[in-house]
């Protein structure tokens, strides 16, 4: 095993790998309930909330392994939180229409999105991005995802809320925008039961970080857990639940559901376009990102060998997820809670991956961790990943304008796309300007001119992403 992940040359061992994956897994373990939720639209949408299930948990044990196998890279595959919902979304906004987009042809779409990154990757122009994409930027869109997983923490726990005084009704399970004043983001009521066991566990995960306990944030994650049972947060009627199973049924797997007699539904290729345009930043800026955590980076020819052999596993995931009957599969953010307890190799995806096998067995067990006590995880995970901001130079306004917009978009915006699609524009324009100015010779890779004109066509014909 040491010889096959090369564990002595990253510096680690078995014990710290296998507590990093089983980090990882608690820190993901949400999207195993969430997912199903997400899709089936909490009923409205006939994918069966099973069905998903299974798809989510096979996606992420199959493809996670795959990462850590064939790869030796310490990052976790599940169906992408946003995309999802993106998916759920298209097709409840045209149930009415006279022809609606149905979650087949959801299914379809991001197969072919899957298929449509095998190809890029084949041809090399997604490794392309790794030395195009400045180190500045590279740095902030670290940061940027240490801000979107804090905000995912306290947005989850409850901790941070959005009050809304709206000056007209707003629709049950619809997405409405809202004016400024109308809205405001706080402190939660630290009354509410969530919001003081995510305080416990920020305190329990920050002292033994603090005491730099091995496997401080895992074990904080089953500390926080018990507070919840003596607190009674923890709902133990999932043990008996006929919608969590302990032996799985994969006769109710979404298999190949695809509607190709759809594919030149005229809302199809928005929806592909949009799967690959987000999912292409989305995982860019997850492997970028945990890479430089995990130490990866630090030799940048191997680094981005490492990571462009990470994106062929991505792409097929991306596929094989759709085949399973789920939305984009793609590397999770959460990756970042493993790395941060040690993670160098592949054997923290592997054991990531066998966790998701395991939970097909264990539904019910899984469903007690409360989202409380996975939040808190997230939010010191922010404060680590946070730590690439000194490697920014914020005395260079051509740099640090770019740069900040990356970080602060991301969480903002809660899109991860989003903030890496502004950094590169406005990078760009500003390199650019300085340049004609004669101030500083800036350097523009080709394929930055290239993505930032796709960029600007993207929002410009198919609007933002939410």
């Amino acid at each position: 095993m040491n010889r096959f992940f090369k564990l002595k040359e990253n510096g680690t061992t078995v014990r710290t790998e296998i507590m990093a994956g089983l980090t990882t897994f608690m820190a993901m373990a949400y999207i195993l309930s969430v997912n199903p939720s997400t899709l089936t639209a909490f009923g409205r949408i006939d994918m069966g909330w099973y069905s998903v299930f299974l798809a989510t948990a096979l996606a992420a044990g199959i493809f996670t392994i795959a990462m850590g196998v064939f790869i030796n890279f310490p990052v976790a595959l599940a169906p992408g939180m946003g995309l999802n919902a993106y998916f759920a979304s298209v097709i409840l906004s045209s149930a009415t229409s006279e022809h609606p987009f149905t979650w087949q042809m959801g299914l379809t779409a991001v197969f072919i999105s899957g298929l449509i990154f095998i190809l890029l990757t084949v041809t090399r122009v997604r490794q392309i991005l790794l030395t195009a994409i400045p180190d500045s930027l590279k740095h902030a869109i670290t940061v940027g995802i240490g801000m979107f997983i804090t905000i995912l923490g306290l947005k989850n726990s409850g901790l941070m809320t959005i009050g809304v005084e709206a000056g007209k009704d707003i629709s049950a399970n619809t997405f409405t925008d809202v004016l400024s004043f109308e809205t405001i983001i706080h402190m939660g009521s630290l009354e509410n039961t969530d919001v003081q066991l995510v305080i416990i566990g920020l305190l329990l995960i920050s002292i033994l970080m603090v005491l730099q306990v091995k496997g401080a944030i895992l074990f904080g994650i089953l500390g926080t857990t018990l507070a919840g049972i003596l607190m009674g947060v923890v709902d133990f009627g999932s043990l008996s639940s006929p919608t969590t199973p302990w032996v799985p049924d994969l006769t109710q797997l979404n298999f190949f559901e695809f509607d190709w007699d759809g594919i030149l539904h005229t809302g199809i290729v928005s929806a592909i376009a949009t799967f690959t345009f987000v999912e292409l930043f989305d995982t860019f800026g997850t492997l970028v990102g945990t890479a430089q955590r995990a130490g990866i980076m630090d030799n940048p020819e191997e680094g981005n060998k490492r990571v462009g052999n990470a994106m062929f596993v991505d792409a097929i995931a991306v596929a094989g997820g759709a085949a399973l009957g789920t939305s984009t599969t793609t590397a999770f953010v959460e990756s970042a809670a493993g790395v941060a307890e040690g993670g160098r190799t592949g054997l923290t995806a592997v054991t990531t991956g066998v966790c998701f096998l395991l939970a097909l067995f264990l539904a019910p067990i899984v469903a007690l961790i409360p989202g409380s006590a996975t939040a808190a995880a997230l939010i010191v995970v922010g404060v680590l990943m946070a730590q690439s901001i000194r490697e920014i130079d914020f005395q260079d306004m051509v740099v640090a304008i770019p740069a900040f917009l990356t970080l602060v978009i991301m969480p903002f915006t809660y899109n991860i796309a989003n903030g890496i699609s502004f950094g590169i524009v406005t990078y760009v324009i500003l390199a650019c300007v300085a340049n004609l100015a004669g101030k500083k010779k800036y350097d523009i890779h080709w394929m930055m001119w290239v993505l930032a004109i796709l960029i600007i066509l993207r929002y410009v014909f198919l609007g933002s992403a939410g």
